[in-house]
Order: C-alpha cells, then sequence, then structure tokens
C-alpha cells in the first residue's frame, strides 16, 4: 500500500514539475507601436522613436524621429494627415513627462513636442518643443530654518502650438505671435509677410 501511494505522489510531482516549465522568450528586438495614419506607423524599434513607412503592407523605409535613451511613455500621442499648399504632410505631437524629486523640491515637467514631416522626401519640414514646469518648493523663512512656507509656481518655454485648416501655422507666447505658411519650393515653414 505504501508503494501505491509513494507512486502517485511521485507521479504527481513529476506531472507537475513538466508541465510548469516554460519556454523561453526571445527578445532580439523590442517594438511598440504608438500611432498608425495612411500607411505610416509611429513605434519604437531598438531603441529609436521612429515612422515606419509600409508600402502595401510591407515595411519599405523609416524617418527616425529620435532615439530613446531611457523610459519612452509618450502620452497625447497624435499622428495626422493635412493639406499644406496643395502638398500632403504628416503632423506627429506627443508629450514626454517627468519628475523631479528632493527633501525640498517636487518638479512636474512637460514637453510637447510637434513635428510635421514631408513623407515623400522622408524630411522634417517644422518642428515645435514647449515646456511646462510646476513647482511646489519648501522655503525656510529664516536663517535657522524654524519656520517655513511652501510655495507653487509654473513656468513655461517655447510657443504654443497651433494647425489651421488651412495648413498654416500659429506659434504664439504671452508677448509674440507668429504665423508659418509651407513654401513648397523650399519644404519647410516660413513666417508669413503681413500684407
Amino acid at each position: 500500500m505504501k508503494k501505491i501511494f509513494l507512486f502517485i505522489v511521485l507521479s504527481f510531482t513529476i506531472s507537475s514539475s513538466f508541465a510548469q516549465k516554460k519556454k523561453p522568450i526571445s527578445k532580439s528586438t523590442s517594438l511598440s507601436v504608438f500611432a498608425k495614419v495612411d500607411n505610416l506607423v509611429a513605434e519604437i524599434k531598438n531603441g529609436i522613436f521612429q515612422i515606419r513607412i509600409n508600402e502595401n503592407g510591407t515595411p519599405k523605409d523609416v524617418i527616425e524621429v529620435k532615439k530613446i535613451e531611457s523610459i519612452f511613455t509618450p502620452t497625447n500621442l497624435k499622428f495626422i494627415s493635412f493639406n499644406a499648399s496643395g502638398i500632403l504632410l504628416y503632423l506627429l505631437t506627443w508629450t514626454e513627462s517627468s519628475q523631479t524629486k528632493t527633501n525640498l523640491k517636487i518638479e512636474d515637467t512637460s514637453v510637447i513636442y510637434s513635428n510635421i514631416y514631408e513623407i515623400g522626401s522622408k524630411k522634417l519640414v517644422f518642428s515645435n518643443k514647449k515646456v511646462l514646469s510646476h513647482i511646489v518648493e519648501k522655503v525656510f523663512l529664516d536663517k535657522l530654518k524654524n519656520a517655513s512656507e511652501t510655495q507653487e509656481r509654473k513656468h513655461s518655454e517655447g510657443f504654443e502650438f497651433k494647425l489651421n485648416p488651412d495648413g498654416s501655422i500659429i506659434q504664439k507666447t504671452k508677448t509674440q505671435e507668429n504665423k508659418l505658411v509651407y513654401d513648397v519650393a523650399k519644404m519647410q515653414y516660413l513666417i508669413s509677410k503681413k500684407k
């Protein structure tokens, strides 16, 4: 009886150890797809944030947007097509957020990127970067550091970006506003001259 019981326990142990073995998964390339429009895919592949150009469903070419140096988790990512001066262009926008924290200060930073590409020439024809910071800091009111208060402030650098329905762009700060239009011959956005 002991031999039968021992045999049953042993058979369950052996079968469960075989059932729990997993085959290792090969991770030779890392790929994360974020957005698609027409035949284009915004993705991360092998540490590069890129736009993959597909032709009949197969990859044909890529445009490198930026190299990824650390954890890259873009938010508010949008990829749209539009016409400017009769040319089809593509707008890729995304936000990167980070936090810096010390004993006395917490700084939350958001960087909003807006890139416009002309896919036929694989060219970046316009780029805009807006940095927003929100800082909460403990400030001491005396030299002995007995009394303190928490101060909060916001800071911004760069231009607000707006794409108009006609393909023109508005860049705006508190003190300045620029209107840019696409120049087909130069393949870039230029400041519109006021009439």
